[in-house]
């Protein structure tokens, strides 16, 4: 369908995909799709283009001020407990600009050089990169292709986190588009309690998980809460990743307490148009993102058919949320 009455799932635009700043599509020849990173075709949530505009035609960006609560830390609040049935501990949550600088903070903050830190592989790169630069050791958990798809062996995870320090555990799982269920998840916490881990979870897919699947959130799971810091931002699933927005759920008191004690305005803050849009994103735009999953679940249909149709048994998988 193409034309004026086109939505917009059901036309892309290549033009304007390649005359802007994305990665994507900007830095290819144009004889190539651009298919190499996560952004999405589909541009953005209307809420969140008209949010940027009243800001962009106010010319609001001098320093900025927030009566009250932070809209943000309250949109992701709401956000968790109508879509995933988990409500956040208040007074524990805090803004950064993405999961990467998450990750390298929380690293930082909780472990020792040489200490391990556990995250299931194959894994996305930056986060490997992100546990070696910082001298820590990786202990992998490998993730296992069998005939029903991906999982992971959860027999003995205590011994195997021996000398651990930190569980990343990303869910649904990048790049393999594992959700995981509750039955995994229970011997991870089990483990960590075990331990006395930290656990980041990486939650940043969970809005994108396909029915019948359900994220489970790890920090809603019996006494993980006070262990886990839960992370996750609206930059995936409504597309815009490039605007710099992500939160952490901190529950470990020792690391709430590190983190205030550092310098003023030491992490950063993410800019107004990033917290607006954010705020439009889990506030205003659900309908956009009901559309969103009926097309990425058509197309999931799609490959699937190809997959089976092939001359030779491909081992497809399909997956549980698009990572």
């Amino acid at each position: 369908m193409t034309g004026p009455q086109a939505g917009p799932f059901e036309t892309i635009d290549t033009g304007r995909l390649r005359s802007g700043h994305g990665v994507k599509w900007g830095s290819l020849s144009p004889d190539t799709i651009g298919a190499w990173v996560a952004d999405m075709d589909f541009g953005v949530p209307p809420a969140v283009r008209d949010g940027i505009v009243r800001v962009t035609e106010r010319g609001d960006f001098g320093y900025p001020y927030w009566p009250g609560e932070d809209p943000v830390i309250a949109a992701f609040e709401e956000w968790m407990a109508a879509r995933h049935g988990w409500r956040p501990e208040p007074g524990r949550t805090r803004v950064f600009t993405d999961l990467l600088q998450i990750l390298q903070i929380v690293i930082e903050y909780t472990t020792a050089p040489g200490d391990g830190v556990a995250i299931h592989v194959p894994a996305y790169p930056p986060f490997l990169a992100s546990i070696a630069r910082a001298g820590r050791r990786i202990v992998p958990l490998p993730m296992e292709r069998d005939e029903t798809g991906w999982g992971f062996d959860t027999a003995g995870l205590a011994e195997r986190l021996h000398g651990c320090r930190l569980l990343v555990l990303v869910n649904p799982h990048n790049p393999t588009g594992r959700v995981f269920t509750p039955a995994e998840l229970a011997p991870l916490a089990e483990a960590a309690g075990e331990l006395d881990l930290v656990v980041l979870a990486d939650e940043i897919h969970a809005d994108l998980v396909f029915a019948p699947h359900r994220h489970v959130p790890f920090a809603s799971l019996g006494e993980t809460a006070a262990r886990t810091v839960t992370t996750t931002s609206a930059t995936k699933a409504f597309n815009i990743a490039g605007l710099r927005c992500a939160v952490a759920h901190i529950g470990p008191g020792p690391l709430r307490d590190a983190l205030a004690a550092a310098p003023l305005d030491f992490f950063g803050q993410p800019s107004i148009l990033s917290r607006v849009a954010t705020v439009a994103a889990w506030r205003d735009s659900h309908a956009w993102l009901a559309d969103l999953m009926r097309t990425l679940e058509r197309n999931r249909c799609l490959i699937g058919k190809w997959a089976a149709d092939l001359p030779w048994d491909a081992r497809y998988h399909s997956p549980r949320a698009p990572t």
